[in-house]
């Protein structure tokens, strides 16, 4: 096999379907939930394209489909009283945290150019997280059995929940950046008890650019899944 020329490999890459990089800033759960949903019917009705959305939340805990009442031992006036909202939510998994500094992503995706398999979508995405924080010199992986992604000394830096719907996807993973990690240790995080968390700060020793992290993020998420990341300013209205 001959290899490829630069100018073959860019055609090549230029040839790959694009999805849409929207970088969002902070957004409330309950209305970057709300975008979500408006984007995948759009989706699903083919009126727009792949598209990964990118973002920070205020401090909130969301419930996901397999949540259960203990993961939330402090009572929710309690939660309210450090300035964190409970939302229940609609994807798959259990009770997790995002707050400011934590690097969201909502991919908004059609899955049937990976043959409508969920597994193999969540396996890019892991996938996605390690290869990108490989490229900060932090090792990660998965486990068996579980979902997400761990440092050696099993500590969670990345979690993972995904929704489909009418073969759209809707959520996706939140990379621990340079967050607060105090609020995981007032849950039972994932469901999982005495689940340690990491963030890429805390591996590293030093606060990181989150503008450059969501730039390595794009261009992993596109190698991953065989796409062209472009940035796109979501419309307002959409």
């Amino acid at each position: 096999m001959q290899p490829l020329t630069a100018s073959k490999a860019a055609s090549k890459a230029a040839s790959k379907v694009e999805i849409a990089c929207s970088r969002l800033g902070p957004v409330p759960y309950r209305d970057a939930l709300g975008l979500q949903r408006r984007l995948a019917r759009a989706r699903q009705e083919g009126s727009i394209a792949d598209t990964l959305l990118l973002l920070e939340h205020p401090p909130v805990y969301t419930r996901g489909r397999r949540a259960t009442a203990d993961e939330l031992p402090m009572g929710e006036q309690w939660y309210a009283a450090q300035g964190i909202e409970i939302v229940e939510t609609d994807r798959g998994g259990r009770v997790t945290y995002h707050g400011p500094g934590q690097l969201v992503g909502y991919p908004i995706m059609s899955l049937r150019p990976y043959r409508d398999d969920v597994h193999d979508y969540v396996r890019r995405m892991e996938r996605t997280i390690v290869d990108t924080l490989a490229r900060y010199g932090i090792e990660t992986a998965t486990i068996d059995g579980l979902t997400g992604v761990w440092t050696p000394q099993r500590r969670k830096i990345a979690s993972i929940g995904v929704h489909v719907s009418r073969g759209v996807t809707t959520h996706g993973f939140a990379i621990n950046v340079n967050n607060d990690l105090r609020p995981f240790g007032w849950i039972v995080p994932c469901g999982i008890e005495h689940c340690e968390v990491s963030s890429v700060c805390r591996e590293l020793g030093l606060p990181q650019d989150m503008d450059r992290l969501m730039d390595v993020v794009c261009e992993q998420f596109g190698s991953i899944y065989e796409r062209r990341p472009v940035a796109f300013r979501v419309p307002e209205a959409a």
